[in-house]
C-alpha cells in the first residue's frame, strides 16, 4: 500500500502547487502581497495579525483569510479590526490549501487590496507541504512553547522566510533562552531572518509593520519595472 500512499500524496501536491503558481501571478498581477502566518495553536497568531491590520490601516488596504477546524471565532475577532476578513473553515483537514484560497477569493477584487493576510490553520505539521501562492511564509515561536520546536518541527521553520518570536513580553517569566532559540533557528533555516513581537505590549511591532511595508513597497517597484519594460 505504501507506493500507492505515496503516489497519491505526490499527486495532491503537484496539482496544488500548479494552483499555487496561477494564484501568484494572479496576486502580483493585482499587486497585493500576501503573507502566510503558520505557527501551532496558542502562539499568538490570531492576536499578532490583529494588531497587524490594525496597524497597517488606513494606510493601507488590508484584508485577511482565517482558516481553522471549526468556528469563526478568529475572523469575527479579526473582522472587528475594520478589514475584510472571510473565513475558510476546513472540517477536519489540518492546512489550508491552494484551491481552498482560490474559492475563498471567488468573488474578491485584489487589486482594491495592498495586503492579504492569510492565517493558516494551527499546527506546525501540515501547512508545511502547501505552497498557497503566497510571497513571505512567517512561521511563529512564541516564548512560551519551548526554544526546541525548530528542531522538533524543521520542515515548517525551513521552509519559512521568516521568524516571528511571539510574547516576548513574557520571556523572563517563562524563562526563554532567547540565544538558544536563535540558534535552533539557525541551525535548521541558516541566516533566516527573526523579529520579536509583542503583541499585547506592542513591543517590536513597528519593526515588523515597517518591514511589510518595505517588502511590499519592494514587490510594487519590482512591478512597475516590470510594466514598463513592457511598455
Amino acid at each position: 500500500m505504501q507506493p500507492r500512499i505515496v503516489e497519491v500524496r505526490q499527486g495532491v501536491l503537484k496539482k496544488n502547487d500548479l494552483l499555487a503558481r496561477e494564484l501568484r501571478a494572479r496576486f502580483r498581477d493585482a499587486g497585493v502581497y500576501v503573507v502566510n502566518l503558520v505557527s501551532s495553536p496558542g502562539s499568538g497568531k490570531t492576536a499578532l495579525l490583529e494588531a497587524t491590520l490594525r496597524g497597517l490601516q488606513p494606510e493601507h488596504r488590508v484584508a485577511a483569510l482565517v482558516g481553522d477546524l471549526a468556528t469563526d471565532r478568529d475572523a469575527q475577532r479579526l473582522g472587528r479590526s475594520g478589514a475584510r476578513v472571510r473565513q475558510i473553515t476546513t472540517g477536519t483537514v489540518c492546512h489550508l490549501d491552494a484551491e481552498m484560497l482560490n474559492a475563498a477569493l471567488a468573488d474578491w477584487d485584489l487589486a482594491s487590496l495592498d495586503f492579504l493576510f492569510v492565517e493558516n490553520v494551527g499546527n506546525l505539521v501540515c501547512p508545511a507541504s502547501y505552497d498557497l501562492g503566497e510571497d513571505l511564509r512567517a512561521v511563529l515561536l512564541s516564548v512560551t512553547e519551548g526554544e526546541d520546536k525548530p528542531l522538533k518541527y524543521p520542515t515548517i521553520f525551513n521552509g519559512a522566510d521568516l521568524a516571528l518570536i511571539t510574547k516576548i513580553d513574557l520571556a523572563a517569566a517563562t524563562g526563554f533562552a532567547r540565544e538558544e532559540a536563535l540558534h535552533n533557528l539557525n541551525e535548521v533555516r541558516p541566516g533566516i531572518e527573526v523579529q520579536e513581537t509583542s503583541a499585547r505590549t506592542g513591543e517590536g511591532m513597528a519593526t515588523w509593520l515597517g518591514r511589510l511595508r518595505e517588502l511590499a513597497a519592494r514587490r510594487r517597484l519590482s512591478r512597475l519595472g516590470v510594466e514598463a519594460t513592457a511598455e
